[in-house]
């Protein structure tokens, strides 16, 4: 049995379709009971459990071979990846791939990337085998920026001229599967990326090209996007931990790019051109943008 963490998130569902359209029954772990409908299948187990209790995590964890480890951004996201450490030990599982982040690392200047390098570092000292993966930016993250693209034709990031090699979750999904079900990758970490390194210029120009109206990038300062994502309801640790990640693209940390997806999964990277193509119907409501 292959446990995987996280649902419904992206990231989770994208690698249960990949197991199961494979033919490969998985068990998911969800902390809402009435979430579980959107992963329903008859190739998935749901098992309802939470990162800070470790009891609901052996349940969880019973009989299961391999797992996939999603820690949430949370401020507490170390203490919930030790629980779910601990719990697989116990169990007795064989491989926990866990999902981290490009550029962990206990000395970074991103709170996310020090988190997830203490999850790593956690993993690897519990004698539990492992492989890490370490994606990029999620081609999804921008579709959060579609409200002010509907209302203004704009959006705004604290980015200047960096540039991100952003990968498409299902990418992510094709190599965590290949991972899970072949043998060779215990103790590996692999970075993955999209095929192209994309400043937030080219993103609107793209946007722009598959939408057929013209959209802006705005670059903001980070007290001006600090204050926006208050507004929206973000949490002010996660608000920091945003602006800490767009200083890292400012000085050009995520604008490189692996052959992760051909070389483990076999096959070639989405590019954001398909990728806004596949999720064009997000735009259309998109009014004349503002000149």
């Amino acid at each position: 049995m292959i446990l995987i963490t996280g649902a419904p998130g992206h990231n989770a569902n994208a690698v249960i379709r990949e197991l199961t359209a494979a033919g490969v029954g998985v068990r998911a772990l969800v902390r809402n009971p009435n979430s579980a409908s959107e992963i329903k299948g008859p190739l998935v187990e749901v098992a309802v459990g939470d990162f800070l209790n470790p009891a609901s995590l052996d349940v969880a964890l019973r009989d299961v071979e391999k797992a996939f480890l999603i820690p949430p951004s949370d401020v507490r996201s170390v203490e919930m990846q030790i629980n779910f450490i601990g719990a697989a030990k116990r169990a007795g599982t064989r491989h926990v791939v866990k999902l981290s982040v490009a550029g962990a690392d206990l000395n970074s200047p991103v709170r996310i990337a020090r988190g997830h390098a203490q999850g790593e570092k956690e993993l690897e000292s519990s004698g539990v085998p492992f492989t890490h993966l370490r994606p990029n930016g999620f081609m999804q993250n921008i579709l959060g920026l579609v409200p002010t693209i509907m209302s203004e034709g704009r959006f705004y990031q604290p980015a200047a001229d960096g540039k991100v090699s952003h990968v498409e979750v299902r990418d992510i999904a094709a190599v965590a599967a290949k991972v899970l079900t072949s043998d060779g990758h215990q103790g590996k970490t692999y970075t993955i990326t999209g095929p192209e390194a994309l400043s937030y210029d080219d993103v609107a120009r793209k946007i722009s090209t598959v939408i057929g109206k013209q959209v802006r990038y705005i670059n903001v300062t980070p007290e001006e996007f600090k204050k926006s994502l208050l507004g929206w309801g973000i949490p002010d640790w996660t608000a920091d931990g945003l602006n800490e990640l767009f200083g890292a693209i400012r000085a050009g940390y995520c604008a490189f790019v692996t052959n992760t997806v051909e070389e483990v999964a076999k096959r070639k990277p989405i590019r954001l051109d398909d990728f806004l193509h596949d999720y064009a119907s997000a735009f259309t409501a998109l009014p004349e943008a503002v000149s």
